[in-house]
């Protein structure tokens, strides 16, 4: 596994080389290393027009449809494992509950998650992660950030990745090409079933390094909140703290006239 381990230290790299970014007055708080960022959103989509968006297309014209699906649903099955330990972490004793069924149904019914009979059952598909544990548990406004390859994340949820890669199975697998190769199919039918999306972000994005990066940031804080963000002040400075809404809330309050109460007139003295 030494090639993983000299993954690790690339990422590290990289994490240490962005925070070195300094933003200008007017970049985006949620986004202090935009600079850099923007350097790697270039990269990654130029690599991915020239080498994996093609070979996707090719994947997706080759690959019958219910075949494609069964591999993106094996792939999903080896995902809830992370889930049922992340909704541990989180008390989502309920949530654990459902994926333990997913996870079980699937991959004995499912011929190792092959077929996604658990949704047909009516377990549905949590798929919590390290990033959203950490969330969940106060690190919800991590800095964000564009990885070499991956994509956008956060500092919380690069550092999160490292539990997706502990608790799947082929992290443990001692033939690397083997590792590698399931590595490489799973990035290659992701890629596959978001083509339609990478053209409608070419299509209708004016900056799409903006856009992606309100979709995903908008995306991981409507997940650690489990879809029920609150709908009020924090949604116009996701950094407001709980302290610091309720003193905007109470001086907004503050800020409307209240009606003045009219007295009752007494009556003259007889």
């Amino acid at each position: 596994m030494s090639g993983l381990r000299n993954t690790g230290l690339i990422l590290l790299l990289v994490l240490l080389g962005g925070c070195a970014s300094t933003p200008d007055e007017h970049a985006d708080p949620r986004d202090p290393m935009e600079s850099y960022n923007r350097k790697v959103f270039r990269f990654n989509q130029a690599f991915d027009d020239k080498i994996l968006k093609p070979v996707a297309k090719k994947y997706k014209a080759i690959v019958p449809e219910p075949i494609d699906r069964g591999i993106t649903n094996f792939f999903r099955n080896i995902a809830d494992i992370n889930s049922v330990l992340n909704n541990l972490l989180q008390l989502k004793l309920s949530r654990a509950g459902s994926d333990i069924a997913r996870l079980t149904v699937n991959t004995t019914v499912g011929v190792v998650g092959f077929f996604d009979v658990a949704t047909n059952l009516g377990f549905p598909s949590y798929k919590e992660d390290l990033g959203q544990t950490f969330g969940y548990w106060g690190d919800d406004s991590s800095p964000y950030m564009v990885l070499f390859f991956l994509g956008p994340s956060t500092l919380r949820d690069a550092i999160g990745l490292t539990g997706g890669m502990v608790t799947n199975p082929f992290f443990y697998l001692k033939n690397d090409p083997v590792y590698w190769g399931l590595n490489a199919v799973e990035v290659l039918d992701t890629r596959a079933d978001l083509l339609n999306a990478g053209e409608l972000l070419e299509e209708m994005a004016i900056d799409p390094y903006i856009f992606t990066r309100n979709a995903y940031l908008q995306s991981r804080r409507n997940k650690i909140l489990d879809g029920s963000p609150p709908a009020s002040l924090e949604e116009e400075d996701i950094w407001m703290d709980e302290s610091d809404a309720e003193v905007a809330a109470n001086n907004s309050e503050a800020a409307v006239p209240k009606p003045a109460i009219r007295q009752p007139a007494l009556d003259p003295p007889q």
